[in-house]
């Protein structure tokens, strides 16, 4: 046996996607860092500052099947790096209105539904496309990898950096992941193309139909959506008052709160680095089991965090266990869903599981103003709960019988 069947290695193609992402996303941690601040620099008013979050989400809604139909029908990569070019417009512009001083929540609501748009396409792309890059046997260690540069970059490195750069100016974050998406685009279109066999689409109603009916009829899939956009909603209805948790109960300045951010990465970081150790030795439904059921402790223990150092400490278990999460989840797509249809499944997928997030950003606004930054947490934990208790026959049986 030769040393590459032994230990087979991930492509430059795949290396070059990898540094792409890990360029964007420390822009993208610093800009996560600097919106909140900027928005409560804005209004004090937590319902208001969920709309910002919510518009941030609401394209998962509403063009995630499309953008899905697009991903089989187009080339992705110059998906990919075309849609970043966009949000290297729109961000740029957001620094310009930060600098003048004419930001509100209207023009916030406005520019984070334009940027969230953006990544409905270069996400649903970018999932389609690594399997293309990637043989089958690495798709967990290459998923592994994704989510520890994405980690560093978006919740260690770029929030304190976004922090810092804010108390200095507050344009600068907002520059600085606007060069991010420059310099990310530039790498995504050196990416190696693969043009589809068929020399004809069928109408997208037709293309949105076959992927809706595909993810409907894979009874483990379907559930996974399903238990998702419940999970996903509860983290919304929590994180929106994490800065206001942060800031007012725990009364920590805009680069403490990014050095909050910062630490509870390392969970984040270490679910990247042990993910596919941790499937490989626990399995694909005990690591998925032992994610959703830590969950529901950590929410609720993170709003009644007595000190920063606690909801750090919780953040890091969250982060942990919920990358366990992903590299299972996204593996599993990855190895089920035929390339053809890969884009197409994926949008359903996501449409069911990040659909909920603007619902769940504003139910955390109404939540944290009628009973104070501390309730949301504990109540998304609560319905995380109760929702894990209804799927879990449902999952257990699901993933004895299927095959991947």
């Amino acid at each position: 046996m030769t040393q590459s069947e032994a230990a087979p290695r991930l492509s430059p193609g795949y290396w070059r996607l990898w540094w792409a992402t890990g360029i964007n996303s420390v822009g993208d941690g610093a800009f996560t860092a600097a919106v909140p601040l900027l928005a409560v620099t804005v209004t004090q008013d937590a319902r208001l500052v969920s709309v910002v979050s919510a518009a941030t989400f609401l394209p998962w809604l509403l063009l995630s099947l499309p953008a899905g139909a697009l991903v089989d029908r187009y080339d992705r990569v110059a998906l990919m790096w075309r849609a970043q070019a966009v949000q290297a417009v729109l961000v740029g512009g957001v620094a310009v209105l930060a600098a003048a001083g004419l930001v509100s929540v209207p023009v916030l609501a406005v520019l984070a539904f334009g940027l969230g748009a953006c990544t409905v396409v270069f996400a649903n792309a970018a999932q389609a496309v690594l399997p293309d890059l990637v043989a089958k046997p690495l798709l967990h260690r290459a998923n592994g990898h994704q989510q520890v540069i994405t980690t560093i970059g978006l919740q260690f490195a770029g929030p304190p950096v976004g922090g810092l750069l804010f108390a200095i100016a507050v344009a600068l974050p907002f520059g600085l992941d606007a060069a991010s998406f420059v310099l990310s685009a530039a790498l995504l279109a050196t990416l190696p193309r693969r043009r589809s066999a068929r020399t004809g689409h069928p109408p997208l109603r037709t293309a949105i139909a076959d992927g809706l009916r595909w993810l409907a009829r894979h009874r483990l899939l379907r559930t996974l959506a399903l238990l998702l956009g419940v999970n996903t909603f509860c983290w919304q209805l929590g994180n929106v008052s994490l800065v206001l948790l942060a800031t007012q109960a725990l009364h920590l300045d805009a680069p403490g709160y990014g050095l909050l951010l910062a630490g509870a990465a390392v969970g984040s970081l270490l679910g990247g680095l042990l993910g596919a150790p941790v499937v490989e030795r626990m399995g694909a439904l005990p690591a998925l089991l032992t994610a959703l059921v830590t969950n529901v402790g950590t929410f609720v223990g993170i709003g009644l965090s007595p000190n920063a150092f606690v909801l750090g400490a919780l953040l890091a278990v969250t982060g942990f266990v919920t990358t366990l999460w992903n590299v299972v989840t996204v593996s599993l797509r990855q190895q089920i869903v035929p390339s053809e249809l890969l884009g197409r499944v994926n949008s359903v997928y996501r449409m069911l599981g990040w659909g909920l997030m603007p619902l769940g950003a504003l139910a955390g606004g109404l939540v944290t103003h009628a009973f104070g930054v501390h309730a949301a947490y504990p109540v998304a934990g609560a319905v995380r709960g109760v929702f894990l208790v209804v799927a879990l026959p449902v999952l257990i049986q699901a993933m004895r019988r299927t095959t991947y």
